[in-house]
């Protein structure tokens, strides 16, 4: 199977949000076409998205975060790579985060980072095939549920 790798357009919006089903069972998921079309011209942030030419066969966003630590360089945050059930093994993977290093380099970043769910063993494998030292740092997570209350 080959894919085209490009960024998400507005028009993406349900391709993207079938395949964020397959990674997340959320009831509150919802992918906003004018959120695709932010994305689409961002500097800061690209949503990249697998065109088979039938459909969307993946997708990862990358996010820079501004930092102090190295001069004026970001480090960037890879979020929600997800590669359709049933184009898995050809490389999809492999070209979206091909996409997201061209990104990364051309920004300057200092790395980019992940969090991967702890029982998605398979994706763990395929994120140190791809460079991702799975035991150099441990991350943790706050969802919005547990915020404090804002006074």
């Amino acid at each position: 199977m080959t894919a085209a790798i490009r960024r998400a357009r507005s028009q993406d919006a349900a391709e993207v949000a079938r395949l964020y089903a397959q990674l997340v069972a959320n009831s509150a998921l919802e992918v906003v076409p004018q959120r695709l079309a932010e994305l689409e011209t961002s500097a800061d942030a690209a949503l990249f998205v697998a065109d088979g030419g039938d459909g969307l066969a993946g997708t990862v966003l990358v996010a820079l975060c501004p930092d102090a630590m190295f001069g004026r360089r970001p480090f960037a945050v890879v979020e929600n790579i997800v590669v359709d059930a049933g184009a898995r093994g050809h490389g999809i993977g492999k070209a979206l985060l091909g996409a997201v290093e061209r990104f990364c380099r051309a920004a300057d970043c200092s790395k980019s980072m992940l969090l991967s769910a702890i029982e998605r063993a398979d994706a763990h494998a395929f994120f140190e095939r791809q460079g991702y030292a799975g035991d150099r740092k441990r991350g943790f997570v706050k969802y919005r549920g547990a915020f404090v209350a804002p006074e």
